[in-house]
């Protein structure tokens, strides 16, 4: 990404590239714009300069951003060594992401659009994925009289299934 691939103020929102050469532009909420505000009068660089670059003034590469999160995965790890258990790599982020936006109630549609997948059906695996989701709607379906127990079908019922 550019200087210039950042939209400041009403709309603002970063612009990129994504898989099968797709532009996006994803929203950025006002601590994200403040901080790249800052980053952007720290930085200097003219329109078409990197947004985040190498000591050599470069863009970063995909293997360049996979190392700086690794770095900083390892050092989050001392305060949270469960993440040393994890396979932390630049694509979670995205699933991460995703994930958050489904917790919080956003429609798969929406989500789906943010992430540019071609279809909805795309994001459904998040929807698997979320055991919170699921637990909520099984508590929604469990009849409020409902007695703990085996449930044991009644003579007529069962010579129902019979016919089936």
């Amino acid at each position: 990404m550019n200087r210039d691939d950042v939209i400041l103020g009403d709309g603002a929102a970063v612009r990129c590239e994504g898989k099968g050469r797709k532009q996006r532009a994803v929203p950025l909420d006002r601590r994200v714009q403040d901080l790249l505000c800052s980053w952007l009068n720290e930085r200097g660089g003219g329109s078409g300069a990197p947004l985040f670059c190498t000591r050599t003034g470069r863009h970063l590469t995909r293997d360049a951003v996979a190392q700086r999160l690794s770095t900083h995965a390892r050092a989050a790890a001392e305060a949270c060594p469960s993440l040393l258990e994890k396979r932390i790599h630049p694509h979670v982020l995205r699933h991460s992401c995703a994930m958050s936006l489904l917790r919080a109630g956003v429609d798969t549609t929406d989500i789906a659009l943010w992430l540019g997948h071609a279809g909805v059906r795309s994001t459904d695996a998040y929807v698997h994925a979320d055991m919170t989701i699921k637990e909520k709607a099984l508590a929604l379906t469990a009849p409020v009289t409902a007695r703990a127990g085996r449930y044991r079908p009644t003579d007529k019922v069962l010579a129902f299934l019979d016919r089936l």
